[in-house]
């Protein structure tokens, strides 16, 4: 995240808040995913690290896990977006 402004640094705080929820399922596969950036308007960047890079199932637990969690504690996020896996 290139100089984020203190909104950005917000919402990654509350990002990474709601993401508490989801990684204790995530751990259970040996996977976990990491916040890359809050852009500016409003997208949250995702990694998946471990398991979950090569993991089918991914797609769809980043939008029925993640991208829920995610919006659902924080409705001004539009997306949430893995930038591998």
């Amino acid at each position: 995240m290139s100089n984020p402004t203190l909104q950005q640094k917000d919402l990654l705080i509350r990002v990474n808040e709601a993401l508490e929820t989801i990684r204790p399922h995530l751990a259970v596969d040996g996977g976990d995913v990491e916040v890359i950036e809050v852009t500016a308007d409003n997208r949250v960047l995702i990694k998946w690290v471990g398991n979950c890079i090569n993991c089918s199932m991914s797609a769809m637990t980043l939008k029925a896990g993640i991208e829920q969690a995610i919006k659902g504690k924080i409705p001004e996020i539009v997306s949430v977006e893995a930038v591998n896996g």
